[in-house]
């Protein structure tokens, strides 16, 4: 296995280090399903993407919230909107408390994952200066502090605080100017090939695709990316 010449790594974080390649609509779907939201995918997929673009327009997301409180915020705003839409009948949703047991189930689905992803984030930290660069709603560091994995992380380049969102390839060049390396000597890992790989690529880093289960019609070039990898451990092959 040949070894990356590398001197720091770029992180992405949500569907990378929380969820191991997995798109956070999917995993929340799942849980939609096991406690019995009587929605269709479609339908969810909707109240989905009109959540992350009410927190995308709205601070309802405050610095101090963690992991689990901006589950809760996304959720009761998918119920709402799946309540006002005439899809969701809004006793059953209150009664069952849907957004207070889907965000509970989701937190536990990533301490889980972790179990398996924060050993690696460790292991690089321990021979590579690392930078995260994530999408974000302004409290990452709240919840880097709440899964133990703030100090792995020399610095932080999240899209709410910087004002430039991924795909933009611009904040992937703040992360490479924050690790003070060149790019070439950058290696960035993320899950999403249109938000992590085409960036990183076109500002010159090196990529390590964390290839899983997406969420949409993402047009595929697997010779972009330098590694193809499937589990976070993987990249260790690679690098230590």
């Amino acid at each position: 296995m040949t070894k990356l010449k590398i001197k720091g790594i770029v992180f992405d974080y949500g569907g990378t280090i929380d969820t191991n390649s997995r798109h956070w609509a999917e995993v929340i779907w799942d849980k939609y399903e096991d406690v019995g939201v009587k929605v269709n995918k479609s339908e969810f997929r909707e109240a989905y993407v009109h959540g992350e673009r009410t927190l995308a327009r709205f601070p309802h997301v405050k610095p101090e919230h963690n992991f689990k409180d901006v589950l809760y915020i996304k959720l009761k705003i998918q119920i709402d909107y799946l309540i006002e839409k005439g899809l969701l009948d809004k006793v059953e949703a209150i009664e069952n408390k849907y957004s207070e047991r889907i965000a509970e189930y989701c937190y536990s689905y990533v301490l889980d994952v972790l179990s398996r992803t924060k050993p690696v984030v460790k292991s690089l930290s321990e021979k590579y200066k690392l930078v995260l660069v994530s999408n974000f709603y302004g409290n990452i560091e709240a919840v880097l502090k709440d899964f133990g994995l703030i100090d792995y992380f020399s610095d932080i380049v999240e899209s709410a605080v910087v004002g430039v969102r991924k795909p933009d390839p611009a904040i992937y060049q703040l992360g490479v100017e924050a690790m003070g390396f060149p790019a070439e000597e950058v290696l960035v890992i993320g899950d999403s090939f249109s938000k992590d790989v085409i960036p990183a690529n076109h500002v010159g880093c090196k990529v390590a695709w964390l290839k899983g289960e997406g969420w949409g019609d993402e047009i595929i070039d697997e010779k972009i990316p330098d590694v193809i990898i499937t589990d976070l451990p993987q990249i260790l092959e690679y690098t230590i």
